[in-house]
């Protein structure tokens, strides 16, 4: 059905040629999709000390609450967006996601409360879910095996760019007034999604895989998700290592802003050399990937990653959790960097079996890391201590555990070019 060069692969039209946008519009529109989380969750960090003190919130750890009941909406939501878009097709169920994320921006702009804008919050991540799983469904609707993982790659590449600008832009918004501008924003950011994708991007589900909306379909397509060995290991260490990212997001305006180091205005700084590593690393990743191959470059960054938080623990414990902030800096980069090659390669590899239920694949796999990362995330920013040792904790922990699973997926064989893994465990 996918082919390696866009426009060839998925009908949009009677005569079965492409009509969609080329591969570099292809590329940007679904990292739209999918960075709209992104510009959700980072760009709203530098509000937490305004919102704090509007809603006198007494403990500075329950701010996270609003990165953690957005995931938990964006993770639930995920079980529907994938059925309902594998039996009426991916443009009207994405549509209908994103008016729910803009009602949930409004909610969140009108919010009297800290509770409501927690709800808010939830909404936004029920409507968000959208762009995560159909961003993923369409791109396999398009494209299979290392292809797809090349373009996975330029998806989060661009997508990572997000993380290194969303908290700058944060700022430079409560400079201008106050933090009711950023939900301003991406509402804004979410009608320029709608209309772009409304425009150019034509139903990329081919007719022949449409499968009925019933329970049957839908807990049939979850099934085989489940025992497939290859998508369900790579989709728990995807979640794993997404729980390194959530664990350092939520912790991050404690230990760089307002807390260990009290950066201030500079913060957005520290943040962005940090996640600028991920971009840097997708970069190489989608260059190397259609010469290396999915399973050599996601086992190398799972296998530097797992010494690289050891030692970052080991380094972090000797210095009572309180180092140089150059170098938690550079460690943390590291860290973003060597995941940066397993993770849109994890994702391609889970849903490399699943082309003909991509969309319920897509969904229940998005569903499982995400409440798999929030759980894990939520542990790690809840620990905060005033030092980062539950910080490098969870990474050391989370990432030891992804290369066990990842062993368990390829039953203890890694840098496999070419294996073969059994479709059922």
């Amino acid at each position: 059905m996918a082919s390696s060069a866009a426009g060839d692969a998925t009908p949009s039209s009677a005569d079965g040629t492409w009509r969609g946008p080329g591969f570099s519009e292809f590329v940007g529109l679904v990292a739209l999709m999918m960075g709209l989380t992104a510009v959700t969750i980072d760009s709203f960090l530098p509000a937490f000390p305004a919102i704090q003190r509007d809603f006198a919130v007494a403990d500075p750890n329950r701010l996270q609450l609003l990165i953690y009941v957005y995931m938990l909406g964006f993770g639930i939501a995920q079980l529907a967006y994938g059925p309902v878009s594998d039996g009426i097709g991916r443009r009207p169920a994405l549509i209908a996601g994103i008016a729910i994320y803009l009602a949930g921006s409004v909610l969140a702009m009108l919010a009297p409360s800290f509770d409501i804008l927690l709800l808010a919050r939830a909404v936004q991540g029920v409507g968000g879910a959208a762009g995560r799983v159909l961003a993923v469904a369409i791109v396999r609707d398009r494209y299979d095996g290392r292809d797809m993982a090349r373009v996975m790659s330029f998806c989060m590449m661009v997508f990572l760019i997000v993380p290194i600008l969303a908290p700058s832009m944060g700022g430079a918004l409560l400079l201008a007034g106050s933090w009711h501008l950023i939900f301003a924003a991406m509402l804004v950011l979410a009608l320029v999604n709608l209309a772009w994708f409304g425009w150019r991007m034509p139903e990329t589900l081919h007719p022949a895989f449409r499968r009925p909306l019933d329970a049957r379909a839908v807990g049939g397509g979850i099934a085989l998700t489940l025992t497939t060995r290859t998508s369900f290991g790579y989709a728990t260490a995807l979640g794993l290592l997404t729980g390194c990212i959530m664990g350092y997001v939520g912790s991050a305006q404690a230990v760089f802003d307002t807390g260990l180091y009290q950066l201030g205005p500079l913060f957005p700084v520290a943040f962005a050399l940090i996640a600028g590593a991920m971009g840097v690393a997708t970069l190489i990743n989608a260059r190397l990937v259609r010469r290396l191959g999915m399973r050599r470059l996601a086992h190398a960054g799972t296998l530097g990653l797992w010494v690289t938080t050891c030692l970052q623990l080991a380094v972090m414990l000797a210095l009572g959790g309180k180092p140089p902030l150059a170098l938690l800096i550079l460690t943390l980069a590291c860290c973003q960097f060597l995941l940066s090659f397993a993770m849109p390669n994890f994702n391609a590899l889970a849903m490399e079996p699943l082309a003909a239920i991509a969309g319920t694949a897509s969904s229940f796999i998005g569903f499982y890391t995400t409440l798999l990362a929030a759980f894990c995330g939520l542990l790690v920013g809840q620990s905060f201590d005033g030092t980062v040792i539950p910080l490098a904790v969870g990474y050391c922990a989370l990432s030891s555990a992804c290369l066990g699973v990842v062993l368990w997926t390829e039953r203890g064989r890694l840098f496999g070019v070419g294996a073969v893994v059994p479709p059922a465990r």
